[in-house]
């Protein structure tokens, strides 16, 4: 089983909750596109916060120097974004498909994250902010992906409670709320997989 992770919004918490849905589900991990390469890759973050083996981190079909959405540092690049290149690998085990920023990023002048979701049809995970905004974030996330009837598995917030916010999102857009990820003070492979593991249940996961 392929799970996709995406979200409302760039710097949402996306990265922190693949490596610790990936380590929990023991699957594999992999980033279609890396935009910026001099503070880390994503895929470097996840393999060191989720304590997976290094041949669990999949390598990106593209690595573009400049941190800015896929078709902007693709075209500083020189290099063009294929679609048919963004086939998910194998894997002998489940994979988690991280995307880039939000689900409307685009990967190239005419398709989107999310059209490439529409051609995978595999379940969608949204990581959305608790704080101010986020409804409206998360509702307009909810309807890209259900206008290109990509399935969705639910919703997971990162950050301090908002129970409204919460759940007026999970009830007026109709996704599951999976659980909620807070901020920790120490950000490590043991904090963090007990942090999932206490405020997720593994189970809905498939």
């Amino acid at each position: 089983m392929t799970l996709v992770v995406t979200a409302t919004d760039t710097d949402v918490g996306k990265t922190v909750f693949s490596a610790a849905l990936t380590a929990a589900i023991d699957g594999c991990y992999w980033k279609p596109v890396q935009a910026g390469l001099d503070d880390g890759t994503d895929s470097e973050r996840v393999a060191r916060l989720s304590g997976l083996p290094a041949d669990r981190i999949l390598p990106e079909a593209y690595r573009l120097k400049t941190p800015a959405s896929p078709h902007f540092a693709a075209a500083i690049d020189n290099v063009l974004i294929e679609p048919e290149r963004l086939t998910p690998p194998a894997c002998d085990r489940r994979l988690v498909i991280e995307g880039a920023g939000g689900a409307l990023v685009p990967l190239t002048g005419g398709i989107l994250y999310a059209d490439m979701f529409a051609r995978w049809r595999y379940e969608t995970i949204i990581v959305a902010r608790t704080s101010l905004g986020t409804i409206n974030h998360s509702l307009m996330t909810i309807e890209a992906l259900r206008s290109r009837d990509v399935p969705i598995l639910g919703i997971a917030f990162i950050g301090e409670a908002n129970e409204d916010s919460e759940n007026t999102i999970a009830a007026i857009g109709r996704v599951k709320r999976l659980g909620r990820l807070p901020h920790l003070a120490t950000l490590d492979t043991a904090s963090l997989n007990a942090a999932f593991a206490a405020h997720f249940r593994i189970e809905d996961f498939g």
